[in-house]
């Protein structure tokens, strides 16, 4: 692969597995900035980098960097994505890519000016047993999806002790535990499916109207070190779990008929699962399940002879699972190989130079999209009713 320089803006939980997983992939780094020059300093100490920024603009203005990694709170994803793009930098910006559908939109439309690659990074799709999923629907196996059922769970804010910015609707956006990782589920089932989710139905609930924040700020995951002597309480308007009920529409990726069912868990309140998605995929021919803490075992159901589970192996995959597949059976992969193969495939196609092809990454369009469907799900639970998800082109 052409050697490609990046620069990662986010220092804290995410921003480290960004570095880690652009060095993976044969990335260089360049430096990483926080939200101090103090900060910058001991990120780029512990990670051995050359430069600590003092500011975006100088990262920015650093001619070395052909793109930019953007991992901080979802407040500030507009507005750095914006200019990364105006300064002529690629972008792979965590999700949510914006606050609201009409910040994505415009992040969509200047992508699409500016002539240079914009991704979400919906890791999550480089399991390579989710590339296999999504293979064996489109050719077939599974025949006419019915119902899709699932769930994303964890635990770090269980206690009204637990405190991370991303609580706070001013920080994070009005949805908390959906657009965090309730988005993650989303944009599985419509990579692995090809469904769109055409109106949604939700409940959801806020277990701790007043949490505890410490005075300094809290690393996401961290709640299992002991609660800071001294806090004051703050109010808390985001969810902390909830049910989502979805209708299907179109076509999947196989050419199947529409109308599929879904419903979505999505919980930061439930003990002892640390960071727990699943999902169960029921047909007409098969049915597919796959849970994230067994990441390289997937579930195939049958009806007329015996289930099978299939360990991830490149000599068992499908070939377009196998390309993203680094090691042999047996030898397992999890969460920090899916940054690797998902910024492999970024900077592939950035290689490439072919930016009217299909992309083979989660693109600015595929973020709106997530958005899109959150303002319906944070519509639907306000109004307690059904509610269409507005599509067309940002």
């Amino acid at each position: 692969m052409h050697q490609f320089t990046a620069a990662v803006a986010g220092a804290g939980f995410i921003g480290p597995v960004h570095v880690e997983g652009l060095r993976r992939a044969g990335v260089r780094v360049a430096g990483i900035l926080g939200v101090s020059g103090e900060e910058s300093r001991t990120a780029a100490a512990a990670l051995g980098l050359e430069r600590a920024y003092r500011s975006y603009d100088e990262l920015l203005a650093d001619r070395a960097v052909d793109a930019i990694h953007i991992a901080v709170p979802n407040r500030l994803h507009y507005d750095m994505a914006r200019q990364a793009l105006a300064a002529g930098k690629h972008v792979m910006c965590e999700k949510p890519l914006a606050m609201d559908s009409r910040e994505s939109a415009d992040l969509v439309a200047l992508a699409r000016r500016s002539g240079r690659a914009a991704a979400v990074n919906y890791n999550i799709r480089y399991y390579p047993l989710a590339i296999e999923a999504r293979e064996r629907v489109r050719r077939g196996d599974l025949g006419d999806i019915f119902h899709v059922a699932g769930s994303y769970v964890q635990d770090w804010l269980l206690l009204p002790t637990d405190y991370n910015w991303r609580v706070l609707a001013e920080e994070g956006g009005r949805l908390r535990a959906v657009a965090d990782i309730g988005t993650h589920w989303l944009d599985l089932i419509h990579a692995v499916t090809g469904l769109e989710a055409e109106a949604v139905c939700a409940d959801l609930r806020t277990v701790f109207p007043v949490r505890q924040r410490p005075r300094g700020e809290v690393e996401t995951f961290s709640g299992k070190a002991a609660p800071p002597a001294a806090t004051e309480p703050v109010s808390i308007a985001t969810e902390d779990y909830g049910c989502v009920m979805l209708r299907f529409g179109g076509l999947p990726a196989g050419g199947q008929a529409g109308g599929a069912r879904g419903c979505l868990w999505v919980s930061q309140v439930t003990a002892g699962r640390k960071n727990c998605l699943r999902y169960e995929l029921a047909g007409s021919r098969a049915a597919l399940a796959w849970c994230s803490e067994r990441p390289n075992e997937l579930w195939i159901g049958r009806r007329d002879r015996p289930n099978e589970v299939l360990l991830r192996d490149p000599a068992l995959a499908a070939p377009a699972a196998r390309a993203f597949i680094g090691y042999p059976g047996g030898h397992n992969e999890g969460f920090p190989d899916t940054f690797k193969q998902c910024f492999r495939a970024f900077y592939g196609s950035i290689a490439a130079g072919d930016f009217a092809a299909a992309p083979a990454f989660p693109t600015f369009a595929d973020g709106h999209r997530e958005i899109v469907l959150c303002e319906a799900i944070l519509r639907s639970h306000e109004e307690g009713r059904w509610v269409q998800v507005e599509r067309g082109a940002p």
